[in-house]
């Protein structure tokens, strides 16, 4: 199957507009997001998230892949063998960011894709990640991250705890609230900031002050 393009992504403009409001009054910089299963939406919530942001505010617009799924944006753009998130956290002497940046005409942002993973067997640290994502901040005014699920055995918590906020997708009438409800308690468990969900089916956002009355 030949690989995706920039231009060949979907971009859609669900209740992801919404929440971009909220993250701009809420000042927040680093965004994560994430949901209790797989094939919930997260990578078409992250592009829609960095697709509004763009457009609405003035500055300059990172998504970041942290996905280790076989359906990664970086496996569908086939840029599993450049140099990327991982590379930059894991890499004894990291490459310059810059190597790093995945740019296009057809997007108004920039990608990081996940970076070669088979060359790394450490897990990431909140410290790493730390130094990383204040990096990242220092040269665009949003990152989205599109991260694994909450369920998943990667280090998605570690990551939750180090960004500014946390957005769970929901993919209505396939997620069970009840799963839902567990994911969202596991990140509060862990200290996350988790400012609001998206359900891309129904394109509805619920901002976190309703959710927790639910």
């Amino acid at each position: 199957m030949a690989a995706a393009t920039f231009a060949s992504l979907k971009i859609q403009s669900p209740s992801e507009s919404n929440l971009a409001v909220t993250v701009l009054d809420q000042e927040l910089r680093v965004i994560l997001l994430t949901a209790a299963n797989r094939n919930s939406g997260v990578t078409s919530s992250s592009l829609s998230m960095a697709n509004e942001l763009a457009r609405t505010s003035r500055g300059r617009v990172l998504v970041v892949d942290t996905s280790l799924s076989d359906s990664s944006l970086t496996r569908r753009l086939a840029l599993d063998e450049r140099p990327g998130f991982l590379d930059l956290a894991l890499a004894e002497t990291p490459p310059p960011l810059a190597s790093c940046i995945e740019s296009s005409d057809a997007v108004n942002f920039d990608f990081l894709p996940l970076g070669r993973r088979q060359q790394y067997s450490e897990r990431l640290t909140p410290e790493l990640l730390r130094e990383l994502l204040q990096a990242l901040a220092e040269e665009y005014r949003f990152v989205i991250i599109d991260g694994d699920p909450v369920y998943s055995s990667g280090d998605i918590l570690t990551l939750a705890t180090q960004v500014d906020g946390v957005v769970l997708v929901v993919r209505s009438e396939e997620t069970r609230w009840e799963v839902a409800q567990a994911a969202a308690q596991r990140l509060i468990q862990a200290e996350a900031k988790l400012i609001g969900s998206v359900f891309n089916a129904r394109k509805y956002y619920m901002p976190k002050w309703v959710y927790d009355r639910l």
